[in-house]
């Protein structure tokens, strides 16, 4: 799910879809309006799902899209080697999650941990 708004209303730390993927905003910088075109802004992000860097340039009135961000708590239920199975604790549906190396040892059996729900995929959100 997704939203249209103009690109003036972005604020860093909030998301934006950039090349069709779910971004948290890192930096925006303005630009004045000159002689012959508007304001410009420069919106610098990182991919949520990917990592990768991503920046686009566009006038302030410009219309964008923001994804809707759902952070939930899931139980784990089991830990393989690429993936956890969790048990959201709203809807109580089991959901697989891909993991990484460097989070796979925060997690037990049993242990209730964050996740984002973002434009139909999970990531988990241990910090």
């Amino acid at each position: 799910m997704k939203e249209q708004v103009e690109v003036r209303e972005l604020k860093e730390g909030r998301y934006v879809i950039i090349d069709d993927e779910p971004c948290i905003i890192k930096a925006i910088s303005h630009s004045k309006p000159g002689k012959h075109g508007s304001a410009k802004a420069r919106v610098d992000a990182i991919g949520i799902f990917d990592g990768q860097k991503r920046s686009v340039v566009n006038p302030v009135t410009a219309k964008t899209y923001v994804p809707t961000v759902e952070r939930r708590t899931g139980q784990v239920l089991s830990v393989s080697e690429k993936s956890v199975q969790l048990m959201d604790m709203g809807t109580y549906e089991t959901l697989d999650v891909p993991i990484n190396a460097e989070d796979k040892p925060k997690l037990e059996q049993g242990k209730e941990v964050p996740f984002l729900n973002v434009m139909g995929r999970t990531k988990l959100d241990i910090r």
